[in-house]
């Protein structure tokens, strides 16, 4: 399984944008999948994630800003971004994750740069 991030770039304060992960397979059999993020000279972290069933949760951060949503037909998994911040730069990376008892299997895409500046 190979995942491929899009959709990063340069916005303005308080604006918006959508990443979009494609996955080269189908992606119903991954429990979870999310989008972490990887400021400079900072660990990565949770953004968002959503379940196999829909259920998501979000960093505090970005609630009622960001919204992940997947779509399983079209093995793509989504992260809307609203009301941009600057702190919300950095390097976006999504992720799926696979329990043990379905076949263990954790897999990284290789990131889409997201700059929030004027």
């Amino acid at each position: 399984l190979q995942l491929v991030e899009s959709g990063g770039g340069l916005v303005q304060p308080g604006g918006s944008l959508r990443l979009s992960c494609a996955a080269s397979e189908n992606i119903f059999s991954f429990n979870y999948m999310g989008w972490y993020r990887q400021a400079p000279g900072k660990e990565r972290e949770l953004v968002a994630r959503i379940t196999d069933g829909g259920i998501t949760n979000y960093a505090d951060s970005v609630k009622a800003r960001f919204t992940i949503s997947r779509d399983n037909a079209k093995s793509t998994m989504y992260l809307q971004m609203g009301t941009l911040k600057p702190e919300d730069t950095a390097v976006y990376y999504c992720n799926a994750y696979r329990s043990p008892l379905n076949g263990y299997l954790e897999v990284w895409g290789q990131g889409t740069l997201v700059t929030v500046s004027s």
